[in-house]
């Protein structure tokens, strides 16, 4: 009966979602006949002029709010006479209720002057006219809009995603009087720490690769041209970059000094001052707008961002509309499509169109026009699993109960803690033939990684699976996860890879339709996972080489979860050391991966312990 039911709910969204797509359909044609564009070159207070693309509505019988995206990506396209002929699913959005929209170039990229500058450093100390940074750039762009852009009501928006979501989170620092509401998504952070690029000191080698190759690159002369896209010459990246070896390849081969990044970060494979002055977070203190941070639970990107931007506005800014959105998304997928699936595993529900209208608008219009009430929360949450929209007032939720879940012999896993003297299982990690984190053949990455199923891992010797007894009822997992895992090495360095994973009861129903004919029965359903490098186990900035054989304590955190092991599911927890491409290939040994030679990559023993003593485990905490 409840399957039924969930396919009749799901048949009244396919139906809603019919009309919301045909309502939004052929946007320029729509945008052309209600919007009036203009293009201007804004200067800044150090005389820089920035390309900006402005739509008015033609509709003079009020003023309007301004919402406002600034963009390394290019505000294309180019020309007064030219308009959006796909707009994404929020900007679509606010065309429709006639605000005035804003697009801007950045510093130094497309059409606008000056020189750019990865996640240019926040200045806390601003001397004189030269003293930029993207909070005045954004002061100054508000600043001149209020002023020029005719039937506009003082008030100004920021959103953006990702890169764009860095720039509304330094829009809101120092902020225009003029800039009431602020939504960061899926923003950029603090590269090194956990956005993007690096994970627990880890370098997230396709990521990395294939941004830099075709961004950044210096540009002599304002441009409508994006840098064109790095040819693989094959559609296997894990054939790709297996080939390619060891780091220092990728400049040797293929960009031959011609991505100024990435030579920085094969300077920069630690924490040190370059990250430290590009680290966002310690600078979101006495923000003045309203804030509205959004993130995906399974955005491999910056799901860190979006989750450590509120919790740095929450404690900093007290008594500050501050709030968290976390749907079932990949990167920026609440942005450009329905949301109502994620690879194999479907949400019930169109969440991306949910979320656009019953949450980012109402916050807009609220803020900027004075109309309606958002809803009240302080986290709009999406608890997979229960596949529901939950709206708390806090992240991570209060009413929550701490707990160990550890690993046991038999490849057991359970709430008590094992009884053994000396336990534990081993493998061998071969660097010449990782375990793939994705079962799909992908060139760059697979959105859908963060929750595929995982059985294809579980099948290889180099990966250790542990699970519950099926479960006599639900279990919530909500907020972080601490793993605290003992293990050895006889190399000098390792990574060690933890995956949390749900597992279907065999006789789980097939989606209909399934035209991939997806068989769900059994499904391991990646709930989540993350790495961390053995030598950085004590900081990101002071590596320390593992002492082989050596039974040695490794603890860190697994991002947030909002997740429901459903009754007859079960919980799993898998262990690896390698996972390519997504982590770049551990040589092994104590070595500085981004130098590397091929002879430094070796075969290692791993072992992980389950014993009273080395009692392997992760810290979670079950909602009540």
């Amino acid at each position: 009966m409840k399957t039924v039911t969930r396919y009749l709910l799901f048949q009244v969204f396919s139906v809603f979602a019919l009309s919301w797509i045909t309502l939004y359909a052929q946007d320029s044609t729509f945008i052309r006949g209600h919007y009036t564009k203009h293009e201007y070159m804004i200067p800044m207070r150090d005389s820089v002029r920035l390309f900006t693309a402005v739509y008015i509505p033609k509709d003079t019988a009020e003023n309007h709010p301004i919402i406002m995206t600034r963009t390394p990506y290019s505000c294309s396209p180019y020309g007064e006479d030219r308009y959006p002929s796909n707009a994404r699913n929020q900007r679509r959005a606010y065309f429709h209720e006639d605000y005035i929209v804003v697009y801007q170039d950045v510093r130094g990229r497309f059409m606008s002057e000056g020189g750019f500058e990865n996640v240019r450093p926040y200045l806390e100390q601003k001397k004189s006219k030269k003293d930029i940074d993207e909070t005045t750039d954004t002061y100054d762009t508000v600043d001149w809009l209020v002023k020029n852009i005719p039937h506009n009501n003082g008030h100004v928006g920021i959103s953006g995603i990702s890169y764009p979501g860095f720039y509304s989170s330094m829009g809101a620092i120092d902020a225009h009087p003029a800039v009431k509401a602020v939504s960061p998504q899926a923003p950029v952070s603090q590269w090194m720490g956990g956005d993007d690029f690096f994970h627990n000191g880890a370098l997230l080698l396709p990521h990395a690769f294939d941004f830099f190759s075709s961004f950044g690159k210096p540009r002599p002369m304002p441009t409508t041209e994006p840098s064109p896209r790095f040819n693989h010459g094959t559609p296997d990246g894990y054939k790709f970059f297996l080939e390619l070896g060891p780091l220092p390849n990728a400049d040797a081969k293929y960009f031959m000094g011609s991505v100024p990044f990435w030579d920085e970060i094969m300077q920069h494979g630690m924490w040190d001052s370059l990250w430290a002055a590009r680290d966002i977070l310690p600078h979101l203190r006495n923000i003045r707008p309203a804030t509205m941070f959004v993130g995906g639970w399974f955005d491999t990107e910056n799901l860190y961002g979006a989750l450590h931007s509120y919790a740095a506005v929450e404690r900093s800014t007290p008594n500050h509309f501050n709030a968290l959105v976390m749907g079932p998304w990949s990167h920026s997928q609440w942005a450009a499509n329905d949301g109502g699936a994620l690879g194999d595993i479907q949400w019930g529900s169109y969440t991306s169109f949910y979320y656009t209208d019953s949450i980012e608008v109402p916050f807009f219009d609220y803020f900027l026009r004075e109309k309606g009430k958002p809803k009240k929360f302080g986290a709009a949450v999406f608890e997979t699993g229960a596949n529901r929209w939950r709206f708390l007032d806090s992240w991570p939720p209060k009413n929550v109960e701490p707990k160990e879940i550890y690993l046991n012999g038999h490849g057991k896993l359970a709430f008590d803690p094992p009884r053994d003297e000396s336990a534990h299982d081993e493998y061998i990690s071969d660097p010449t033939k990782p375990v793939p984190y994705t079962n799909e053949i992908t060139q760059w990455y697979n959105p859908a990684f963060m929750d595929e199923d995982q059985r294809f891992a579980e099948r290889r010797p180099d990966v250790l699976a542990y699970q519950t007894d099926v479960l006599q009822s639900d279990v919530t997992f909500a907020g972080p996860i601490t793993v605290i895992l003992y293990g050895s090495s006889s190399g000098t360095d390792c990574d060690w890879i933890v995956k949390l994973i749900d597992v279907f009861p065999d006789d789980t129903a097939d989606p209909e339709p399934n035209p991939r004919r997806v068989r769900m029965g059994g499904c391991e359903m990646l709930v989540r996972g993350d790495v961390l490098r053995g030598k950085f186990r004590n900081s990101l900035s002071t590596p320390e080489p593992i002492t082989p054989n050596k039974v040695t304590r490794f603890e860190y955190q697994l991002q947030d979860v909002f997740h429901t092991f459903k009754k007859a599911h079960r919980i799993m927890v898998q262990i690896q050391s390698t996972w390519f491409p997504m982590i770049d290939r551990n040589p092994g040994r104590f070595v500085d991966i981004y130098h590397a030679k091929e002879s430094d990559f070796q075969k290692t023993i791993q072992r992980v312990f389950r014993s009273a003593r080395y009692c392997t485990h992760l810290r979670i905490n079950v909602l009540q």
